[in-house]
């Protein structure tokens, strides 16, 4: 490739619409050029339709691909009325990827011919330059601006442009040949010694504003992020493939102590003994690099999977008697800041091995230094500790929901630093990425030593039905003026507590929580209980992350991604008073004892005995303490066998209700001093299906 400046990502600020209507068209003709020059290194329209690799599609669909997302996503918008070709649009629209390594993909497309794409994308280039040429353009381009599924076309392509070489690369030889434009480096020596440099403790901050951002960016790299980093060391230079060599002859593939079990069970499957991409002729190591092979370039960053590389810092940590491992999301942040790096420039090469200023290969990791490391970004991205998770406030965009939400599973950790073929969005400081572990990515990796824990931010979305609107019922938005109502309980509670002592509370049927953190508000100390590990796990993900993070279902297969917040909810400051424990209200430990309030919200008429329950409950219960019974006396067999209920039939022909039975029974050892009270509460099942229901509270005090 040509070594002039490949264009940047656009400013999405300025005072002159016109020039930045240019701009754009600039970078949208760029992009389409570049990543057509790149399939000409296919050397027959057969390449196109052979997979590299078995579980992932051929290079025709990624060729169509990033074409029609053009189309998709502004027939979305609205912005454009027609399709190009609806056939193409579907077929290219979604592609299947790899789940796992070992998730063979056997499907067969009717694939279109390589001359019907081509059609199809110069199609494609003029409609979109039409609407770049006679859109409106307002300055700033924000989240919500008319350019910005333009932009993420353009950007989602420049993705592409580095996939799809990544493709290429893992095509037999056979399929592919040199280009002019894409010149891998020539530059090799011998391998420096790597050694460990210190690295002071320090800040990072993130803080990337939808409404007010510099640059396009995907939905995970919004918000604010800020966290103290202590000091520890890294490497100076990136693994090299001499040092990667060590692990290699020192047995590290067949050693099962230095992998990780998901790591282990990858190795097996594959077999793999040393990296992808060398290749063993003879004596001699040879690389395959994008369109060729090359006598092995020690010097040059070793280019291997998370597995991999976990499993050298393992041997590592072993032989050297250090706590070593992959560095954090956090930790390269503090590279960065450390080495004072920037933006690559607007109209200068980069200082990296980036964008495409330099080779169309890695190359030695002695060129580009950052302060006192060298290789911080460029060359090869660098695989990290931090399994990818959303910063405070996530949301998703509406014309790509789906972007980075299915890597929330903890099973995709994130790369950072960019490659040689890294461009636009991808170069960024901000950018964040995340594979799955066994994938392979022009990435390497370095090392770091620390006693400080690679600590995992909580990254999963609650997709249960059932959790995820019990999420929503405690910690969710408010439907129909409808209050919260594990709240109004617990202010119920509160206010009839008057100058009654407010030392422990228990809240009895807790569910996902959100009543037991409102009572630690006035008490010194609250247990939630329920039979439901999976709700407590709730309550508990929340005392320890301050995060709750959910899916609700909005129609069909349509979601909405949702998260509640401690600090949101003022319930941050308190949540050292609250815990959590699962147990049955009918057979509770005698530790529970001791309340000054027990709270039992819709709970009486899901028990399979609450009479056991009611007949035992004052001795948890101090003297002059409250019980708190809410319920919409909703007795069905499926939960309580007919005979065991407390109320809601007849009896000797006249009808006996549950308060009924709750007198017969709490008048032994209560009195009721309030209620009864209808409090309504609302529960979410879709966007357009709500349960509207009426709990009756009763609040009894103990007598004896």
């Amino acid at each position: 490739m040509s070594r002039s400046v490949f264009l940047r990502t656009p400013f999405l600020n300025g005072n002159n619409p016109e020039l930045k209507r240019k701009e754009i068209q600039k970078y949208f003709h760029a992009t389409l050029d570049c990543y057509e020059r790149l399939f000409e290194t296919l050397r027959s329209d057969e390449a196109y339709y052979i997979k590299p690799i078995s579980l992932r599609h051929p290079l025709i669909f990624y060729f169509g691909h990033t074409a029609t997302f053009y189309i998709n996503k502004l027939i979305l918008t609205g912005l454009i009325s027609e399709r190009i070709n609806p056939k193409l649009e579907s077929m290219f629209a979604v592609g299947v990827d790899e789940m796992s390594w070992d998730d063979l993909d056997s499907t067969h497309y009717n694939w279109p011919t390589v001359q019907a794409v081509r059609e199809y994308r110069n199609a494609m280039r003029t409609r979109i330059d039409q609407l770049i040429t006679q859109m409106p353009l307002v300055l700033p381009i924000t989240w919500e601006s008319p350019w910005w599924p333009i932009l993420m076309g353009i950007e989602h392509e420049r993705i592409h442009l580095e996939t799809s070489s990544v493709l290429i690369r893992q095509h037999a030889l056979k399929f592919v040949q040199p280009h002019a434009d894409w010149k891998a480096c020539q530059k090799s020596t011998q391998a420096p010694q790597n050694r460990m440099l210190p690295v002071a403790a320090g800040t990072v901050m993130l803080n990337k504003n939808k409404s007010d951002c510099e640059y396009y960016g995907w939905d995970n790299e919004f918000g604010l992020h800020q966290i103290d980093i202590p000091a520890f060391q890294a490497s100076k230079y990136l693994v090299t493939n001499q040092e990667f060599l060590a692990f290699i002859e020192a047995q590290g593939y067949q050693s099962e102590k230095y992998w990780q079990e998901e790591g282990r069970s990858w190795q097996k499957f594959t077999q793999a003994v040393h990296p992808v991409f060398w290749i063993k002729k003879g004596e001699d190591w040879y690389l395959r690099i994008m369109t060729e092979e090359i006598p092995m370039p020690w010097d040059w960053p070793v280019e291997v999977n998370y597995h991999e590389a976990k499993a050298f810092c393992n041997w590592k940590a072993a032989v050297t008697a250090q706590s070593v491992r992959l560095p954090t999301e956090d930790e390269w942040y503090r590279l960065y800041d450390v080495g004072q790096l920037s933006e690559v420039p607007i109209d200068a090469p980069a200082n990296g091995n980036l964008h495409l200023d330099h080779y169309a290969s890695s190359c030695p990791v002695t060129e580009f230094k950052h302060g006192e490391f060298f290789d911080v970004v460029g060359n090869v991205w660098q695989w990290t500790e931090t399994p990818i998770y959303p910063f405070p406030g996530f949301d998703v965009h509406p014309l790509y929901d789906d972007f980075t939400t299915p890597t929330f599973d903890g099973q995709h950790n994130l790369i950072k630093g960019g490659s040689w073929i890294s461009c636009g969005n991808e170069s960024l400081r901000s950018a964040r990425y995340a594979f799955r572990r066994h994938f392979f990515q022009h990435a390497g990796f370095r090392y770091v030593i620390s006693e400080a824990p690679a600590i995992q931010t909580s990254s999963r979305y609650e997709t249960d039905k059932l959790l995820s609107e019990y999420a929503e019922f405690h910690y969710g938005d408010t439907y129909f003026d409808v209050p919260n109502f594990a709240k109004a309980l617990a202010e119920i509670a509160i206010a009839a507590m008057g100058d009654r002592p407010k030392r422990k509370a228990l809240d009895l049927g807790c569910a996902s929580g959100r009543a037991t953190f409102e009572l630690a508000r006035a008490f010194e100390s609250v247990t939630g209980i329920d039979f439901s590990a999976r709700f407590i796990g709730q309550g508990v993900q929340l005392v320890q992350h301050g995060i709750l993070r959910y899916v609700l279902t909005d129609e069909g297969d349509l979601v909405s991604y949702k998260e509640s917040t401690l600090v949101n909810l003022g319930l941050d400051r308190i949540k050292d008073k609250v815990e959590f424990y699962q147990g049955d209200a009918c057979n509770l430990k005698s530790i529970l004892t001791g309340y000054d309030l027990i709270l039992a919200a819709n709970l009486i008429d899901r028990l399979y005995d609450p009479a056991k329950l009611l007949n035992n409950i004052h001795t948890r219960i101090n003297p002059s303490g409250l019980l708190l019974i809410a319920s919409p006396y909703t007795w069905l067999a499926e939960h309580t066998k007919k005979e065991s209920w407390i109320g809601g039939f007849k009896r000797d022909g006249e009808n006996f209700t549950t308060l009924d039975g709750l007198k017969e029974i709490l008048g032994k050892h209560f009195r009721l001093i309030q209620g009864p009270q209808a409090v309504p509460f609302v529960i979410r099942e879709t966007k357009r299906k709500f349960q509207h229901t009426f709990s009756e509270v009763t609040i009894w005090e103990k007598i004896s």
